[in-house]
């Protein structure tokens, strides 16, 4: 494990301008530099990095963080593994703690694995294109398929000899032990080759790590598997890996979009022409897992199908848990008897691309169109396709998009669009239940009484037309803008002194420390108990404690709040001398910034507070419990001076609400 100080020496010392420099081209704009976006595709530049925040931010996508973010981010690469790219970049040592003997067993048990995959490529290259049986066979294989030699090395193509024990001796020669070589699924539990006489594709991970392999055969023999995998072990996970993702990352991330094909064959055919956003679930459906990787590059997935109804079927099964994950899915359907590969060899690149685009459709549109074929005039079959489609509807997450699938779907099965709704708000119900269950059972076992929600609510009062669960009617009016000003503050200014020694998160928290809990945000309520509990232990509140926080989310609102796309031109003070005449520079302006903010933010919960008191009031004197009613008129009277002196300060004539 990497010490803490060696993490803090590299933050200290990875200038966000020169990590981020090596990828991006910048330009100067002010006090921070400018560029196209590595994160998504643009042509006007979006992408801000501040060196003297030490952060960057796109306003095109939104991706922010800061240098070891941007390694993790772009390579893909873990978070030690990212500390010690940029260890390396900047000549740091890096200390590492020693780990326990079980960690680093692990450790080593995984590094050679890797090593053993990095060998069996090589060998299985070696044997393509420096044996007679590699060449006749395997290469001739690969060419037949439209393969040119550089693809061919490019996605480590290679061929696995005929023989038992041709790669285990070989690697046991070169020093691999036999008990490793079957833990990585090159070498068979009995001590023979794991492939035998089998094109060979490499499967790499994220950042390029070979962690298993497919193998076809060309055999006849319907007893022989057409392909198969390596088994899983500690560095390969079929349903965490895809293939061709290495390759596809950037690509995907600059379309905004994925490809998913079925196949090897497919992936590496696409990309050689130029079709790099594309990648295969090697015959899986989609995992939860698989969809996670794509979802770090992009919301959108375009599935290819070979145009058979029968497989297109059985394949969509598995796909409401994409919408669930809240991707846009869209699947294209190609001519019959064609696959992505051979179908590309017929058009060519700018025709399949043409084609693609214009026959793609919507899943759940298309699913509906599917199934209409099937059920025609049976009543019977039609009321399985609602209940199937249905289903599909309440996996979509926002109720916008929902809400356009149930008026669409209504029309084209010529249905009532209120059954369709009935249907879908009674499925949301029974989730939303269930997952209110599953946290009250949680909340029992830790002591805690369950939360009262929407879900205790019949469904017509808990959920909207569109099955949303509709927010509670008191906090239709939030105070977000004075909670994130607050937050802004403590954030950006948190450890400079505003009077005396008095710092501005001091000044902060202990004007708003009555109001507290009035925070509608969790995530805002959360970065100022922090702030709180920093200022309680005697710790200074600075801005790379919220930049470097572990909860990501911290760090992404932090660089929100304090990083803006606009900033004062310094000409006017360098070139035409003419400088604010009303106020000092922003930065500098955190007094004033201070103060005013949190008598709104006091001035915004006072009158919530207001609110609140009056309806205790309503209901006390409805039933006629005339001594808390006294009690409560008395909070009131206090809360409406409180809110008149604050309305005064801020300049506010009158309480509008």
């Amino acid at each position: 494990m990497i010490s803490q100080k060696t993490i803090q020496e590299i933050r200290e010392t990875a200038k966000i301008e020169d990590v981020v420099g090596d990828y991006v081209t910048l330009k100067k704009r002010g006090v921070n530099l400018l560029g196209l976006c590595p994160f998504h595709n643009e042509k006007t530049p979006s992408f801000t990095v501040s060196p003297t925040k030490n952060i960057y931010k796109c306003f095109g996508c939104g991706e922010s963080g800061g240098a070891i973010g941007f390694i993790m981010e772009h390579e893909g690469m873990t978070y030690p593994q990212a500390l010690k790219h940029l260890a390396a970049k900047y000549n740091i040592e890096i200390d590492e703690t020693k780990p326990s003997q079980e960690a680093i067993q692990e450790r080593q048990t995984m590094d050679s694995l890797y090593l053993i995959n990095e060998y069996a490529q090589k060998y299985f290259s070696s044997q393509l294109f420096d044996t007679q049986d590699g060449q006749s066979i395997g290469l001739s294989y690969f060419k037949e398929r439209g393969f040119n030699e550089d693809t061919i090395k490019k996605f480590g193509l290679g061929y696995a000899p005929k023989g038992f024990k041709n790669f285990t001796d070989s690697g046991v020669k070169e020093g691999y032990k036999l008990e490793l070589l079957k833990k990585a699924g090159v070498t068979s539990q009995k001590g023979f080759d794991f492939f035998r006489d089998r094109m060979m594709f490499v499967i790499h991970n994220l950042t390029g790590k070979v962690i298993g392999f497919g193998g076809r055969t060309l055999s006849s023999d319907k007893k022989v598997p057409k392909y198969i995998n390596t088994p899983e072990s500690e560095i390969y996970v079929k349903n965490k890996s895809l293939y061709g993702i290495y390759f596809a990352k950037t690509a995907i991330r600059r379309a905004d979009e994925c490809i998913l094909v079925e196949g090897y064959t497919d992936v590496i055919s696409l990309h050689q022409s130029g079709i790099e956003n594309t990648v295969a679930s090697s015959g899986t459906s989609l995992t939860v897992g698989q969809i996670g990787m794509i979802q770090r590059y992009t919301p959108n997935i375009k599935i290819l199908y070979d145009g058979d109804p029968a497989g297109i079927k059985a394949a969509m099964r598995g796909l409401d848990m994409v919408l669930e994950q809240g991707m846009n899915v869209k699947v294209v359907l190609l001519p019959e008897g064609e696959d992505p590969d051979s179908y590309l060899k017929k058009t060519g690149a700018d025709a399949f691309k043409k084609y693609i685009s214009d026959n793609a459709n919507d899943f759940i549109l298309f699913k509906v169109n599917l199934l209409l074929e099937e059920t025609q005039d049976d009543p019977v079959k039609k009321a399985g396709l609602i209940t199937d489609i249905v289903g599909s509807i309440s996996k979509v997450r926002e109720p916008i998009k929902r809400s356009l699938y149930i008026k669409e779907c209504a029309v084209r099965m010529g249905i009532d669009e209120q059954i369709l709704i009935s249907e879908v708000n009674k499925i949301l119900y029974k989730t939303l239940r269930k997952k209110e269950q599953q946290k009250a059972a949680q909340q029992a076992t830790d002591d805690a009484p369950p939360p009262h929600t929407a879900a205790d609510a019949p469904p017509e009062e808990g959920l909207s037309p569109t099955g949303e669960v509709a927010p509670p009617k008191s906090r239709e009016l939030t105070d977000e803008f004075q909670e994130k000003d607050i937050v802004r503050l403590i954030v950006e200014f948190g450890d400079r002194t505003l009077e005396g020694e008095t710092t501005v998160a001091a000044f902060v928290l202990a004007n708003i420390e009555e109001v507290m809990e009035e925070f509608d945000d969790d995530l805002c309520k959360q970065i100022v108990a922090e702030a709180y509990e920093l200022l309680r232990h005697k710790n200074p509140v600075e801005p790379k404690y919220f930049l470097n926080h572990t909860d990501p989310r911290i760090p992404d609102l932090a660089i929100t709040l304090t990083h803006t796309p606009h900033e004062y031109s310094p000409n006017w003070e360098d070139r035409l001398n003419n400088p604010m005449q009303t106020q000092v520079m922003p930065d500098k302006n955190y007094i004033r910034d201070a103060k005013e903010g949190v008598t709104r933010f006091k001035f915004k919960k006072v009158c919530r507070l207001c609110e609140k008191n009056q309806e205790r009031m309503k209901i006390a004197q409805a039933e006629q419990r005339t001594e808390e009613l006294l009690h409560l008129m008395k909070v009131h009277q206090k809360l409406v001076g409180l809110r008149e002196e604050l309305g005064i300060e801020l300049g506010t004539v009158g309480v509008i609400r």
